[in-house]
């Protein structure tokens, strides 16, 4: 298929469809977020990208869930619905950690709640089934990908089946979902099946499963056999093991599946991340970096993004409570410098601040931690690794960063006419800065901008490694070099520690240690978050088993009044 001129937004409306010279769709995006036209909103990206492949592709954004014509303003779609519940699990933005209702939503108008349902695929994969009866159902984005087999619902302080069974939807697309949203788009408009598709699960009869040859369909890739429903809710434990399977799965783009009853859940293998030259061609569509004009409200995550750039994608860091292993993987896919300069000078071309001396200040350039940029591993096959995470216990040596490059990325940045000053506001790894002392010290003096966040998300010795966190020293010695640069240039510069209470794992004792530790440095962080468990990660493996990875018994703060007593811990010391 030929691309299609990509229009000033995606259409909303029919009206908007019809300026674009469209009489009907061939993709429906249904999204809990708003329609902000930036890279960093999975439909806006998503999209493009379909539009620049020839397929016409609308957008709803919070559709009202009660009402299934609601969503019939476009028409039937040609080929399919794609759902998503936006940016972030749609029970961790509804919820506090406590469980209390949140007050605000940044990815909605004026922050506004109740906008956004809980359990957003499931609700609306079951609107667009209503409204298109038999019109095939994709669901994708981080609640998805995240519930893709069987996972401890924090909420519900239950275990749920994979979400396919529970969305009635027809595939499933996990992690990045360029590759395969294209693939299904693609299979649909020939009239092909679309289960077995790279990056997707689907269900099939556990019979089916058992039967199948997966050597004919995926090779010799490795199959990994999770630990059934029923087995998962007869065993705690099982719970761990799967969680530390579903990681192999992903770095050893092995095929897996899930018997639940008399079906089962099958994983293909993951997509293949997307290549250089496909990043850079991905960043130069148009987007308008705005809210859609729909809008009389602003949307509060479209101000903290507008001018970020995304240098890449993928972390090797491999922490236990992150839901990136799942979702990006440990690959580090990168954009090329030139890539990135040219959005630098588009945005200082087209959002200098009306203020006093004028020019744009870049937020952020940086992914999940900026200075793993053009990260690589350096071994032959890195699918035989046996490692877990790239950077623990301690940096693998296969593992290269070429950090001095990445200073030389902000500092092409920084000279472009019009950029007034460059941030690296996602954070970056202590461990790694380590490694590169003199580009650590470059970005403590020229690209701080008064805070510098780290998260070494506590100082006790145990939870630090339940966390796969390196070493306290190794905070304490990035921290030595940052108060030395900043002492040299004289200049007002802080540290923002994130900081984890209510881990698994820690007890009253080890949130007094960390109490103290931070009193001894006369430090009160705000960036203080009470561990949340999220669907699919290890720690919320250890939370739900109350085990260590070794299954080693530990101590879990269960109960919301134990969680808060911990947290009260550090919010003592802070007022």
């Amino acid at each position: 298929m030929q691309a299609l001129t990509q229009p000033p937004f995606l259409p909303m409306t029919r009206a908007e469809m019809t300026a674009c010279g469209w009489d009907e769709l061939d993709i429906l995006l249904l999204s809990g977020d708003a329609y902000v036209d930036h890279p960093s909103f999975a439909q806006a990206l998503l999209g493009r990208f379909l539009v620049s492949q020839g397929f016409r592709v609308g957008v709803l954004a919070q559709p009202n869930w009660r009402d299934p014509e609601s969503i019939k303003g476009m028409g039937r779609p040609r080929l399919f619905c794609g759902i998503g519940s936006g940016a972030v699990d749609s029970m961790l933005a509804n919820y506090t950690a406590f469980r209390q209702k949140r007050k605000s939503d940044a990815y909605a108008p004026a922050g506004r709640m109740g906008l956004r349902p809980n359990r957003a695929t499931i609700v609306y994969a079951n609107l667009a089934r209503q409204a298109f009866p038999n019109l095939p159902i994709v669901l994708g984005g981080i609640e998805a990908s995240t519930r893709r087999l069987t996972h401890y619902d924090f909420w519900s302080d239950s275990l749920r089946k994979p979400i396919l069974l529970d969305a009635k939807a027809d595939v499933l697309v996990y992690g990045m979902g360029e590759r395969a949203i294209l693939a299904i788009a693609k299979a649909l408009a020939k009239g092909d099946r679309i289960k077995g598709l790279a990056g997707t699960a689907w269900v099939t009869s556990a019979r089916d499963v058992l039967a199948r040859d997966w050597s004919k369909e995926y090779g010799t890739v490795a199959q990994i056999i999770f630990p059934s429903h029923e087995e998962l809710l007869k065993n705690k434990d099982c719970l761990l093991n799967q969680a530390q399977l579903l990681e192999s799965q992903i770095h050893k783009h092995a095929v897996g599946y899930e018997i639940v009853g008399e079906r089962a859940v099958v994983l293909a293998p993951p997509a293949l991340p997307l290549t250089t030259s496909e990043l850079d061609e991905l960043y130069t569509l148009p987007f308008r970096r705005l809210a859609h004009p729909s809008y009389q409200e602003p949307i509060p995550a479209a101000d903290m993004i507008k001018t970020s750039l995304t240098s890449h994608r993928g972390c090797g860091g491999g922490c236990a409570f992150c839901s990136l292993a799942m979702h990006q993987g440990r690959h580090i896919s990168s954009r090329s410098m030139e890539s990135i300069v040219a959005e630098a000078t588009y945005l200082a071309q087209n959002f200098a601040s009306k203020r006093r001396g004028g020019g744009v200040a870049i937020s952020d350039v940086g992914g999940p931690t900026a200075n793993m940029w053009m990260g690589v591993c350096q071994r032959k096959d890195p699918t035989k690794c046996a490692r877990v995470s790239c950077c623990y216990p301690k940096v693998c040596p296969h593992f290269y960063v070429p950090q001095n490059e990445h200073i030389k990325l902000l500092r092409r940045i920084a000279a472009i006419s019009g950029v007034k000053q460059v941030r690296v506001a996602s954070g970056i790894r202590a461990d790694l800065s380590l490694q590169d002392v003199e580009s650590l010290k470059i970005y403590v003096r020229e690209f701080t901008g008064g805070q510098l966040k780290l998260a070494p998300e506590h100082c006790v010795p145990h939870i630090l490694e339940l966390m796969r966190k390196p070493p306290l020293q190794i905070f304490e010695d990035f921290l030595a070099v940052f108060t030395s640069e900043t002492k040299k240039i004289g200049r007002k510069q802080y540290i923002v520690p994130y900081l984890l209470s209510s881990y698994p794992g820690s007890t009253d004792d080890d949130m007094r240690e960390l109490r103290d530790w931070l009193a001894k440095r006369h430090w009160s962080p705000k960036q203080v978050q009470c561990f949340i468990p999220t669907p699919g990660t290890v720690a919320t493996a250890m939370y739900y088993c109350e085990k260590n990875e070794r299954g080693e018994k530990i101590y879990v703060a269960k109960t919301d009044a134990a969680r808060l007593r911990q947290h009260r811990i550090l919010l003592a010391e802070m007022r």
